[in-house]
């Protein structure tokens, strides 16, 4: 299509450059009145001839007339494709987002797709997860690589956005907008729109840490914090930080960490004990941690510990591992 209109306006400038020079040196006319009779001419809108024209002027004329007809037509039809075409594709694609967000369930909302954002979207499409931005700047979800599917445009302080978003069905919202009080005041519209909402917010200043959390954001991150302690624990202990920096959270390479709850892996309501979930043998992954149902942490528990409800285990292995443990236990669905 881009072709066609490169073609359509090469052939409308050509012809009238055509017009201007044959009225400029066949009849004498000047530059103006050259581009006058041209455009009327092409045009056909019936005005007064300029001068008079001799018969090798009035062959020139007839010439233009025959050619602009059948110039003038193809790019009148390349234009109205272009344009039926364009609306055409908006259209598929309002209807693609509309499609997706109503399917949506237990999704997540990304809010703000700046430099925290990013990093976020592209661990959950690591994992697999289904998500929504929510950028107000259009530029930046033109420039982004990730289908327009996942953008709702707006600004996440109104809970108009929010709700175009799914924010009823959602599971987790993640605010990394660049300004605190922004994400204070989206935490503060996200939870009174989803009481069993997880909210997760960035925040850059310490003072405003107890501010989210008080809002209601279940997690707080300060990004700047965080990059300083694990620099400065790259001088204090390199080879565990480096080791540690080789797990990831999902991906194709390295090591992945995966959670699951008792829940997840029973519909009864029995427990049972560590050694009898047989989990190295059935998916290939091993138990490094448990949370109990008060919320306690254990690291590296025994194979006697008891697993319940409201209980969770922590385990490890490879991506093909961390992908048998998802299927078998239809983890995130």
């Amino acid at each position: 299509m881009n072709r066609k209109i490169k073609i359509a306006i090469s052939l409308l400038f050509s012809i009238l450059l055509i017009g201007c020079l044959g009225y400029r040196y066949l009849v004498g006319l000047e530059w103006i009145d050259a581009l006058y009779m041209t455009v009327i001419t092409i045009t056909t809108v019936g005005y007064r001839e300029i001068g008079d024209p001799d018969p090798n002027a009035k062959l020139f004329t007839i010439f233009i007339i025959l050619t602009s007809v059948v110039i003038v037509g193809y790019s009148l039809s390349v234009i109205s494709e272009f344009l039926l075409a364009r609306n055409s594709v908006n259209a598929r694609k309002e209807r693609e987002k509309k499609k997706y967000r109503e399917s949506m369930k237990n999704h997540i909302i990304v809010c703000g797709y700046g430099r925290n954002g990013k990093q976020a979207v592209a661990k959950l499409q690591d994992y697999k997860r289904d998500f929504v931005i929510i950028e107000k700047e259009q530029q930046v979800i033109d420039d982004s690589t990730i289908n327009h599917k996942h953008f709702v445009r707006g600004n996440a302080n109104e809970d108009e956005v929010l709700i175009a978003a799914g924010i009823d069905k959602a599971k987790v919202l993640i605010t990394a907008l660049p300004d605190d009080a922004d994400n204070l005041f989206v935490v503060l519209s996200a939870r009174q729109l989803n009481k069993e909402l997880q909210i997760i917010s960035r925040a850059s200043e310490d003072t405003s840490y107890k501010k989210l959390k008080l809002a209601g954001a279940n997690n707080v991150i300060l990004p700047d914090q965080i990059g300083g302690q694990h620099m400065a624990s790259l001088i204090v202990s390199p080879d565990l930080i480096e080791f540690w920096d080789n797990l990831s959270y999902g991906g194709d390479d390295g090591v992945n960490l995966e959670q699951i709850s008792f829940e997840q892996m029973f519909d009864h309501k029995n427990s049972c004990d560590i050694i009898d979930l047989n989990l190295r043998q059935k998916t290939g992954c091993t138990i490094i941690g448990y949370k109990s149902p008060d919320g306690e942490y254990v690291v590296n528990p025994s194979p006697d510990t008891l697993i319940g409800p409201g209980s969770k285990i922590i385990v490890v292995g490879n991506s093909q591992q961390i992908e048998q443990l998802q299927k078998s236990y239809r983890i995130h669905e």
